[in-house]
């Protein structure tokens, strides 16, 4: 179960087509990018609130709105602070994308079929998406303040990387 979505995975090679190209993102791509992650993940959270009657992942997905809104408020007053405005670019665009193709594939599952689906998409998005922040976000931003709230939210979603991985190991999943 630790491998990302294929959706997920597809983001994350246009990410590496694009530093391939020499087109690294910029701070305020890396922001939009990080941000819209960041909704995505709440985004599924609401869903899984609305289907799972499943008391481990409900938890896990109250976790997910409340850390992942705090990150994103801590983002839009940074923003606001720094009178910038975050950059749209392939990367989110994909990440969208991939979410929207996931979330329908997840609203067809009901019962377990729901819950393990959510659980392993958690797992290997947290998986992919903090080796990106950690081996490609942090490296790139030259904001210090940028950088210093990407490295704390990569404490938290380690943590929800952990999280899930539990919480994938404690549901009865085929495969």
């Amino acid at each position: 179960m630790k491998t990302p979505t294929l959706a997920l995975a597809a983001a994350m090679a246009a990410l590496g087509m694009a530093a391939d190209a020499g087109q690294p993102m910029n701070d305020l791509q890396i922001a939009h990018t990080a941000y819209t992650a960041g909704g995505l993940d709440i985004r599924y959270a609401h869903l899984a609130l609305a289907i799972s009657e499943n008391d481990a992942v409900r938890d896990f997905a109250q976790t997910m709105i409340r850390d992942h809104s705090a990150v994103n408020d801590a983002a839009g007053r940074l923003i606001a602070e720094l009178n910038v405005t975050p950059e749209d670019n392939d990367l989110s665009r994909a990440l969208v994308d991939g979410a929207a193709a996931k979330r329908a594939e997840l609203m067809a599952l009901t019962g377990n079929a729901f819950d393990c689906a959510y659980a392993a998409n958690e797992l290997g998005y947290h998986q992919i998406v903090n080796q990106t922040v950690a081996e490609t976000f942090i490296p790139a931003v030259t904001v210090a303040p940028l950088k210093a709230l990407l490295e704390d939210a990569l404490v938290t979603f380690r943590a929800h990387e952990a999280h899930a991985e539990r919480m994938v190991g404690g549901l009865e999943c085929a495969g």
